[in-house]
């Protein structure tokens, strides 16, 4: 039977069907992630995932499956920003089929049918991601016709990759490879404790840290970072485009973190004149041992005073008293980030996976 591609309900729709859908996409996302990295500590509950697909004044999202019958065999999840006048692009993030039902074309339907979504709604250059660990080759090296590199960095995938080949299969060109990093925490927090005390004091700048809200006061120059992110870090071949921020969107995003059941730390410097020099955020994963690094970023007036290093030894340090319990942390940085990357090897962040970014040219 060919399998029917729709959007996945949730229980926000009328029709009642949409919980049993939900836990079914949650239940796939965890078994492909326990397919491609070894671990689900990273997958998103269904509670995750309600409030993802919800309504977003900020970021569309749309969740599509390949159904057999009621039977959830593929997914597909598309997300774009909702500025009209500036955005051009979306992001597939997460495509795949259950082992049993690949080479049937399902993958290639769902990517079909993600590719009309995203031209409809006005984003004709469409972004692919794809995971490569848990006993693929990852990092540096290997023979030149046998592995794949992106036009910046080091690292490399298997040329036989199955996810690389279905990207260039569909057109699509590898853009650029991130290194996803972990770094093991448990029984560290004196370690990192004394190494930022090493550092000596912040001067010009001070540090200001917080959990899940920021103070009101650095609202509006925080969303200055926050926007500046979105286009500083290194981006290869792929065209991330500028996500605009204010400081309502800010709050927007602390309601959606507790919505979802997540804690939200954050280490800020801020300079003498009271904005944000540049901050980092650690996302403590509900009914997980795992956090996610997620954003960390110094503003390029701000930058050769070791702020990176020092925010991240803040929000470990603030780690360790709000959660001590917690094992380790992921990490996501293009290959070809250096700095960031020396940052992460020096507090012992060790190489996990690859994430590989491809775009249709």
């Amino acid at each position: 039977m060919a399998a029917v591609i729709r959007p996945i309900r949730t229980p926000q729709d009328a029709d009642g069907a949409g919980a049993a859908e939900l836990r079914a996409y949650a239940a796939l996302i965890r078994r492909l992630d326990l397919e491609r990295l070894g671990t689900d500590e990273l997958s998103r509950s269904g509670r995750e995932l309600e409030h993802d697909l919800a309504a977003d004044p900020y970021r569309a999202r749309v969740a599509l499956g390949a159904f057999d019958g009621d039977d959830l065999i593929g997914i597909a999840e598309l997300e774009w920003e909702r500025d009209d006048d500036d955005a051009r692009t979306a992001y597939l993030a997460m495509l795949g089929v259950v082992p049993d039902r690949r080479r049937e074309g399902i993958g290639s339907s769902l990517l079909r049918h993600a590719e009309r979504v995203a031209t409809g709604a006005g984003r004709p250059t469409v972004v692919l991601s794809a995971d490569h660990g848990a006993g693929r080759a990852v990092g540096a090296g290997g023979a030149a016709d046998a592995v794949l590199r992106a036009p910046q960095g080091d690292a490399t995938i298997p040329a036989d990759d199955p996810a690389a080949r279905f990207a260039a299969a569909h057109g699509y060109a590898l853009g650029q490879l991130d290194r996803i990093s972990v770094l093991d925490i448990a029984g560290r927090g004196n370690e990192f404790g004394s190494r930022l005390s090493r550092l000596g004091p912040a001067a010009p700048y001070r540090v200001r840290t917080w959990t899940d809200r920021a103070p009101d006061e650095l609202l509006d120059s925080l969303a200055v970072a926050h926007e500046r992110m979105s286009v500083d870090a290194p981006s290869g071949a792929i065209a991330y485009e500028l996500e605009h921020w204010d400081a309502d969107r800010v709050r927007d995003e602390e309601a959606r973190a507790l919505a979802k059941g997540r804690t939200t730390l954050t280490a800020a410097a801020v300079a003498p004149d009271g904005t944000v020099a540049g901050f980092t955020v650690l996302s403590l994963l509900a009914d997980s041992p795992a956090v996610e690094q997620w954003d960390t970023i110094v503003l390029g007036s701000h930058r050769g005073h070791r702020l990176g290093m020092r925010l991240k030894l803040e929000n470990l340090v603030l780690l360790e008293t709000a959660d001590g319990a917690r094992e380790r942390i992921y990490t996501w940085n293009a290959d070809e980030n250096e700095h960031m990357l020396a940052i992460n090897i020096d507090l012992g962040f060790r190489p996990f996976a690859l994430e590989s970014v491809w775009q249709r040219p």
